[in-house]
């Protein structure tokens, strides 16, 4: 029974850290790209206000707009990560004063021949 405690345990830490690894942290530019989208599809629609079945703005381009504007900038403008922040993060894992060992160093092991 206990066995099963120290488990469930493990389990529900190993839940939280993968929770913290799906987080999704948007900068400016994350947010730059996603009113980018935006405007697409803004121009998408303006396009397609005459609401005209002949005409070539509202039949053909304006559902192109759109296609791009919902389903290639914007999920481009959340999935989009920076490598500058990536660079924050590796820098921010290893401590300042962290120990290194030294490059060239001896054996104290004799190998004899």
């Amino acid at each position: 029974m206990a066995k099963t405690k120290q488990q469930n345990l493990a389990n529900l830490k190993n839940k939280k850290q993968k929770a913290d690894h799906l987080h999704i942290a948007l900068t400016t530019k994350n947010y730059m790209i996603i009113g980018i989208g935006l405007a697409i599809i803004i121009v998408g629609y303006i396009l397609m206000a005459p609401n005209s079945v002949d005409g070539f703005l509202p039949t053909i381009v304006a559902p192109i707009f759109l296609v791009i504007g919902y389903c290639v900038v914007i999920p481009i403008g959340i999935l989009y990560k920076d490598n500058t922040e990536k660079e924050l993060v590796a820098s921010s894992d290893a401590p300042a004063n962290a120990y290194k060992a030294p490059q060239n160093v001896t054996s104290n092991v004799k190998v004899s021949s």
